[in-house]
């Protein structure tokens, strides 16, 4: 079968290479991969920033982004053939920390966790792959054009849950909720703000293209100014760019009791002036708090199926703005400008 491949250590050194059928002691279902959606950690991973190959290999198969159709499974899975499922991509740590015992793996605590497509599990940019049952989540056959979003939704599912938590502390009756950054994750953070009866505000630079229409359209409000200029005094906050500037903004931001919650990843070195005795007076007197999430465990990725499961499979789409066959793969990695999620279709001929 065909996969796509880096060398890790070695920059862009993306290939499109031959490989064995998944080996049965990989798991005891079997995927055939429909589609992989492409992001920056994939670039990053490309660019030799990090990424790690299974133990005695010299390749990694990439791709985190997934959607496959079950080929073969037992009958006591709960899975059969033609289901739509998503490979969880992160695997707990091989000492079992207590947080990836209780199934909390996106909390791990040693930090040498797998990761399929990026550190030392392969990735599902291939034409098939084997699983168990416990490392995948069963989709809505309405989502067999649009499951590939799931898992940059488990993202807001962990951080709206993470919300809901840090505001039961106290009295918390949120209205208003901002989101910078109308990229995938934003689109899909303010998704879940709307679902949720939020008023929500959507902040980003492009002023032309589709991420306007695609927020107006959620019901929800763009805007291209800044969260200061606007006036907006928002109860959360979702920050989904990683841009520095606009973080420094949002850690002053919130309205009094409120939850802002950090989701970009950031270059390091960027040098931003911030006032942290300002900041730490309006943290105290407002009572508000500043927290960052990553990744996902299985009950978000449960979580996030059901709120894909009740959307508008036409406006997810046009979060997809473009398909590239596996085999035209350098082209999916080219900057179109006005893109918004690249994914690499595996069963386009």
């Amino acid at each position: 079968m065909q996969a796509l491949t880096i060398s890790p250590g070695q920059k862009d050194s993306l290939e499109l290479r031959d490989l064995p059928e998944p080996d049965a002691a990989e798991g005891s279902v079997l995927v055939e991969i429909l589609s992989v959606g492409l992001c920056a950690t994939d670039r990053e991973v490309i660019a030799a920033e990090f990424g790690t190959a299974p133990d005695n290999r010299d390749y990694l198969v990439m791709g985190h982004e997934n959607l496959g159709r079950v080929l073969e499974a037992p009958e006591d899975s709960g899975l059969a053939a033609g289901d739509l499922v998503v490979g969880i991509v992160r695997r707990p740590c091989a000492e079992k920390c207590r947080a990836c015992a209780a199934g909390e793996w996106d909390m791990c605590h040693t930090g040498t966790y797998t990761e399929h497509g990026i550190e030392g599990l392969d990735g599902f940019a291939r034409e098939r792959w084997r699983g168990e049952p416990d490392e995948m989540v069963k989709l809505d056959p309405s989502l067999d054009r649009v499951g590939v979003l799931l898992e940059p939704a488990t993202i807001l599912a962990k951080a709206w849950e993470q919300i809901d938590r840090i505001g039961s502390r106290a009295y918390f009756r949120p209205r208003v909720a901002a989101v910078t950054g109308a990229g995938p994750v934003g689109l899909l953070a303010a998704l879940f703000g709307v679902q949720r009866g939020l008023e929500v505000h959507v902040f980003d630079l492009e002023e032309d293209g589709p991420k306007a229409d695609l927020v107006k359209e959620l019901g929800a409000v763009f805007h291209t100014d800044s969260l200061t200029d606007s006036g907006i005094s928002a109860d959360i906050i979702i920050e989904c760019t990683g841009a520095p500037a606009v973080i420094r903004e949002v850690l002053h931001r919130g309205a009094k009791n409120s939850v802002t919650c950090l989701t970009g990843v950031s270059e390091t070195g960027a040098e931003e002036p911030l006032d942290l005795g300002a900041l730490n007076l309006g943290l105290v007197m407002d009572n508000r708090v500043v927290f960052g999430t990553v990744n996902a465990n299985r009950r978000h990725y449960l979580k996030a199926a059901e709120v894909l499961a009740r959307t508008d499979t036409g406006w997810l789409e046009k979060i997809i703005s473009r398909r590239v066959p596996l085999a035209d793969y350098a082209r999916a990695f080219e900057d179109q400008g006005e893109d918004i999620k690249v994914v690499l279709d595996l069963q386009d001929a």
